[in-house]
This record gives structure tokens, C-alpha cells and sequence, in this order.
């Protein structure tokens, strides 16, 4: 994978078909290089694990891509977890955005 052009969109069907994600959401925040990404990954596999194990499965599932990028951030959130924060924040849950300003890292251009 390290030689193909890693997209939001191969970073969401890889999740989805490495994970069994049911929802994922992938944002590119380096202005469209392909360098630094967040997301949002909805899978029952979290389901017991905590933050840290959930990061290392998302780590290993997406091993060669990560590898190839310069910055990628992740929540890992179960079906349950997910409805829960959707319902608190009126239907709205994102990727995490933090460091960024308007969802892209400060000092890139597009």
C-alpha cells in the first residue's frame, strides 16, 4: 500500500473491511496531499476493549497506511457509544478535529 495514494476514501473501505466498521468517517486535514488524517470509526469488534486496545487494533489493521502518512488520529467509538454521543450533541458526531483550524493542520497548503 505504501506506493498507492492513500485517500479518505481507501482509508474508509480498508476500516470497514478490516474492522467490520458499521460507520466510518475519514477526513483528510493536510489540504488534500494525502499526509494527515482523522477519524471516526464505529465497530462492534470495540466492543470490551478499552481506548488503548481500541487504538492498536485500528493501528494494525491499517499497519502499511499509517506507515505512510505523517499524522493520523482515530476515535474508536462501539454502535452503542456512538447513537449515545449522537444523541447528546443532536445528531452530530465527528472525527476529532483538534490542532486543526477549519479541519486543516495549521501551516499546510493545499
Amino acid at each position: 500500500m505504501a506506493d498507492a495514494t492513500i485517500t479518505e476514501a481507501s482509508l474508509k473501505s480498508a476500516l470497514a473491511e478490516r474492522l467490520g466498521a458499521t460507520h466510518v468517517e475519514v477526513t483528510d486535514m493536510s489540504g488534500g496531499c494525502g499526509q494527515s488524517f482523522t477519524s471516526l470509526i464505529v465497530s462492534p469488534k470495540f466492543s470490551g476493549l478499552n481506548s488503548l486496545k481500541r487504538h492498536r487494533a485500528v493501528n494494525a489493521a491499517l499497519k502499511d497506511e499509517i506507515a505512510a502518512i505523517h499524522a493520523w488520529s482515530a476515535k474508536c467509538q462501539t454502535p452503542e457509544e456512538w447513537e449515545r454521543d449522537k444523541a447528546k450533541s443532536g445528531g452530530e458526531s465527528k472525527p476529532p478535529m483538534d490542532g486543526t483550524v477549519g479541519g486543516q493542520v495549521q501551516g499546510v497548503d493545499a
